[in-house]
């Protein structure tokens, strides 16, 4: 007789029955452990649409906010796409035709706000077409020359330029109407010394017109002008914002070289096209959010220069009239050129 054990037993039907259940708990943690990248893969890429070429302050912002955003969104592709031309207008058209599923985003500053009093045949309606999604930072703008230009502060450099009023000195902007072009034309005003407005398609392109020489000064944010700053390539003058910055101890404020009051901040928020279901809005200002008071991300923005802000969207749409009030309202008054 054989002393197998009946594989028909009590004791051998539970061992096949736990054998069962481990094998299915193990394939049911697999399936669960590559939920989220199988589900990041079945979705369409976040674009996040750049109206600049790369190396600017919008440009910089995006790429560092890009990998935490994917880990963020289970590993969703995340693509930073830039569309520069026409001070912002071909970027911000593109957004507003695109499909409003929250898959397209504007990642977009100060011309925001300013283009609507600058430009007055938009191809598309900046209060009505767009929906904000987070006001994520701000930054003073740095005044960087180039170093043949007379002056190692501000005030130092007015000084020389009004002993020498025949000399021209002229400013690279991202473009006519922005704030890098209205700032120093408001500076211009209260110093009584003229310089000629040169505008570029971004802020990479501005730094390089410094750096080789074609232009003497620009008006940027810290972190387009840093690595040409360390390089000394391009010498601080000034900061415009209310306090220096703590990378330029040395570098003084506007206000501290002779013009109380004077601050210039540039902004860089989201936004989405205007029908987006507010269920989605409010999901994408949520991972916004997130990402923005991640420590690592906030320790790359800050040693850029930017302030992280982090507002919900409501914050950002008013705070987009205000700057269009502003600066319509100087636009006006002074009757600044605004032609192409």
């Amino acid at each position: 007789m054989s002393t197998t054990k009946n594989d028909s037993s009590p004791r051998h039907a539970g061992r096949r029955r736990l054998a069962l259940a481990a094998a299915l708990c193990a394939a049911l943690g697999g399936a669960l452990a590559a939920a989220p990248a199988a589900h990041a893969a079945d979705e369409k890429p976040l674009i996040l649409v750049v109206p600049y070429p790369p190396g600017g302050s919008t440009d910089i912002l995006a790429r560092i906010m890009q990998p935490k955003l994917s880990e963020r969104m289970h590993g969703r592709t995340v693509i930073v796409e830039n569309r520069a031309g026409a001070a912002s207008q071909i970027a911000t058209g593109f957004v507003a035709r695109s499909a409003p599923d929250g898959n397209t985003l504007l990642v977009s500053f100060d011309n925001h706000g300013i283009n609507p009093a600058a430009k007055p045949n938009l191809p598309y309606d900046t209060f009505k077409d767009f929906v904000g999604i987070c006001l994520t930072v701000r930054f003073p703008l740095v005044i960087g020359a180039n170093p043949h230009v007379p002056g190692d502060t501000l005030s130092a450099f007015f000084d020389a330029a009004r002993k020498n009023p025949r000399k021209q000195y002229n400013f690279a902007s991202t473009g006519v109407g922005s704030l890098n072009h209205l700032a120093p034309e408001q500076l211009k005003r209260l110093s009584g010394v003229d310089l000629l407005h040169v505008p570029y398609g971004g802020g990479g392109p501005a730094v390089q017109a410094v750096v080789g020489g074609q232009a003497d000064m620009t008006w940027l944010s810290y972190a387009a002008l840093r690595g040409q700053i360390q390089a000394g390539k391009i010498k601080p003058l000034a900061v415009a914002g209310e306090k220096r910055l703590p990378d330029l101890p040395n570098v003084p404020t506007v206000a501290e070289s002779g013009f109380p009051g004077f601050e210039a901040y540039s902004w860089s928020g989201m936004f989405a096209p205007a029908k987006t279901p507010p269920a989605t809005v409010k999901a994408l200002t949520a991972d916004f959010q997130a990402v923005l008071a991640d420590p690592e991300v906030r320790r790359k923005l800050t040693e850029a220069g930017f302030e992280v802000i982090g507002s919900d969207g409501p914050t950002l749409d008013a705070y987009v009239k205000r700057e269009y009030q502003r600066w319509d309202q100087f636009i006006k008054t002074n009757h600044i050129n605004l032609e192409n």
